[in-house]
């Protein structure tokens, strides 16, 4: 839903992205959202008919400012299993410091904020998908290690794909990103490459 002037939806976006990671996602009200971007409450419903589909459309936004579409080209063009896992978490483990400010405020109050709960699903949906392309892939080829069915193998890897686990490891225990990514890339290729596949 939108009947609003594009420049207007994009100021709303905008403040929102701005207020959320400025508040760590906490108590970020359409009227806050409303004032930050100079329009009424109201005219926030112009462009979105809930603040669920706000929050949702904030996240798609920072993908979008980020060049999503143009990172995950390479991923796109990849022609087997093994390079498909590789560029994928090239382009994921690079691309989680550039959204860590918006995900950070969607992760502290999810459990309690069915909007950012939506959003943040939204998202991670995306990202389960592109592991599951990863696994299919590597399915078809018959390169996927023993003892892994598809989906056990694509929930296996968005897991250990996720936001906190990169948190924990670089900023909370100072690993660099070269060595987070060599590391994460290792581990994924070991768990789910058949031995003697590369």
């Amino acid at each position: 839903m939108s009947s609003g002037d594009p420049e207007t939806r994009e100021r709303i976006l905008k403040e929102t992205w701005r207020l959320m990671e400025l508040r760590k996602g906490q108590g970020v009200r359409l009227g806050d959202i409303a004032r930050a971007a100079g329009i009424s409450r109201q005219a926030v419903y112009l462009h979105f008919a809930s603040r669920t589909e706000l929050l949702v459309a904030t996240a798609r936004y920072v993908d979008q400012i980020h060049g999503l579409d143009e990172r995950l080209a390479a991923f796109r063009q990849t022609t087997g299993g093994v390079e498909s896992l590789r560029v994928y978490v090239d382009f994921w483990v690079n691309y989680i410091p550039e959204i860590y400010g918006l995900a950070k405020a969607l992760l502290a109050v999810r459990e309690t904020d069915k909007a950012a709960a939506a959003a943040w699903e939204d998202r991670m949906e995306a990202l389960r998908e592109g592991c599951r392309c990863v696994i299919d892939c590597l399915q078809r080829e018959h390169l996927l290690a023993a003892g892994w069915n598809s989906a056990d193998a694509t929930e296996m890897m968005w897991g250990m794909s996720s936001v906190t686990m990169w948190e924990d490891l670089t900023i909370g225990r100072g690993w660099s990103q070269t060595q987070y990514l060599a590391r994460m890339k290792e581990a994924l290729e070991r768990i789910f490459i058949r031995s003697g596949a590369d």
